[in-house]
């Protein structure tokens, strides 16, 4: 193999396939980039058996060719170039890649290319698009709660699917941890229609998240029962997908909550932050919140270190009103809130309470209640 491009474009794609492949391996294989050149094209291929990531910048190639080379060895080469510098890559008998640039050369140890894994892709059942900016939305709206309990398994990642509501189709992102739950919709694309409820792995969403900053265009996304792949920009990810059942979501989502309170989303969030200083983290981070005569009273009290306590104006329709939460999970949530205003809807201070934008019904947030 023998090709020469230009750094800033082989810098952009190894940073993105470079992330998936993890730094201990039990298959050195699994710790390579796959460098294939052919056709005016270098192709780069990476995967941890779970994702894969696949990009094609352009090159000259004079002598196509196959070979795989430390991904994060090579990452750091290239990184460390000069911006704009001219790349050249030969390979001969397959032990080696040479990397030249100006005055710099490196050598890298090869490893054949016929035992890098292929994460085969199967048969999509369905494929549609949506805006980068819409599907970016979706995930950042939910992925925070996302479970990391390995034992239940099928809450570590987002559950995408497509349903009817309201007599509408729509494409919706659900995400809990048992404590607390997160979802948002979009309109549903062409295609999207009937396809199977899917679970996306968390660290697949993370992956998706960091291709799409910055993105504008639109994202394809093709889905089967087992795997799911995005497309965008020329950039490929494969995933599989978390084999299980996603909870029933609408069975824990109250439906009576009329205890309805409106406060200045960063005003609360700016409060509940100040007072949580002094909280214990045995205590779970524990804040009360009461609500009384038009006023928001935020409370929160340590044996070791304390009280603390603050008071903002809140619209609140009952006389009075008391319930605590876990303030990490409570900021959490408010941080997704984009209106000026939250609006909480509580019923009593031992069930779920229900956190949703001013005016706007396409993300709603359930939040479960502590003992303060």
């Amino acid at each position: 193999m023998k090709v020469t491009l230009e750094r800033n474009h082989l810098l952009k794609s190894l940073g993105h396939v470079h992330r998936v492949v993890e730094r201990r391996n039990t298959y050195p294989i699994l710790a390579n980039v796959l460098l294939r050149a052919a056709d005016g094209r270098l192709d780069l291929r990476a995967t941890d058996l779970d994702i894969e990531v696949t990009e094609s910048v352009p090159a000259m190639v004079a002598t196509a060719g196959t070979t795989t080379v430390p991904a994060h060895t090579l990452y750091e080469i290239v990184r460390k170039l000069a911006d704009g510098a001219e790349v050249r890559l030969e390979s001969e008998g397959g032990e080696q890649l040479q990397l030249t640039s100006g005055r710099s050369r490196f050598h890298l140890a090869c490893l054949s290319p016929d035992s890098f894994p292929d994460l085969k892709s199967g048969v999509f059942t369905h494929t549609f698009a949506l805006p980068a900016p819409v599907l970016r939305e979706l995930i950042e709206r939910t992925q925070f709660a996302i479970s990391n309990e390995e034992t239940r398994y099928y809450l570590n990642g987002i559950y995408l699917h497509a349903l009817e509501a309201g007599g509408e189709p729509i494409l919706r992102a659900v995400a809990t941890d048992g404590h607390r739950m997160a979802r948002a919709e979009t309109g549903a694309p062409e295609g999207s229609r009937g396809m199977p409820g899917v679970i996306v792995p968390k660290k697949t969403v993370s992956e998706v998240q960091k291709l799409l900053e910055g993105a504008e265009g639109e994202v394809t996304v093709e889905v089967s029962d087992t795997k799911i792949r995005f497309s965008l920009d020329g950039v490929v990810l494969l995933s599989k997908l978390i084999e299980g059942t996603f909870p029933d979501y609408e069975r824990v989502t109250p439906k009576n909550n009329d205890k309805e309170m409106n406060v200045d989303r960063a005003a609360f969030a700016t409060a509940v932050d100040r007072v949580s200083t002094i909280a214990s983290d045995r205590g779970g981070k524990a804040v009360k919140l009461s609500m009384k005569d038009g006023s928001l009273e935020l409370s929160v009290t340590n044996p070791d270190h304390g009280t603390a306590s603050e008071e903002l104006p809140v619209a609140f329709e009952p006389d009075s009103f008391e319930i605590g939460f876990n303030a990490r999970y409570l900021l959490d949530i408010v941080a997704q809130i984009r209106s000026e205003n939250a609006v909480f809807l509580f019923n009593d201070a031992g069930s779920p309470t229900l956190v949703r934008e001013a005016g706007d019904a396409r993300a709603l947030y359930v939040l479960m209640p502590m003992r303060v």
